[in-house]
């Protein structure tokens, strides 16, 4: 596309709030997904250590029981 000036590429011929409303939409819900994936990531990886340092002070009372 091909545009005057500044001003009427912003404008898109009518459309800018149309336009520039589903860019802003799909860069925010990206966004999002990108922080609720690391947070869920982070929420794995602690419960991950908790069920591992369960498991090493069940396994070392067990060898302490025998």
């Amino acid at each position: 596309m091909y545009f005057q000036s500044l001003a009427e590429f912003w404008a898109m011929g009518g459309y800018a709030l149309f336009v520039w409303l589903s860019f802003g939409t799909t860069y925010a819900l990206l966004a999002a997904l990108i922080g609720y994936s690391h947070y869920q990531q982070r929420q794995f990886k602690q419960q991950l250590a908790k069920r591992l340092a369960r498991e090493q002070r069940v396994k070392q009372y067990q060898e302490q029981s025998s």
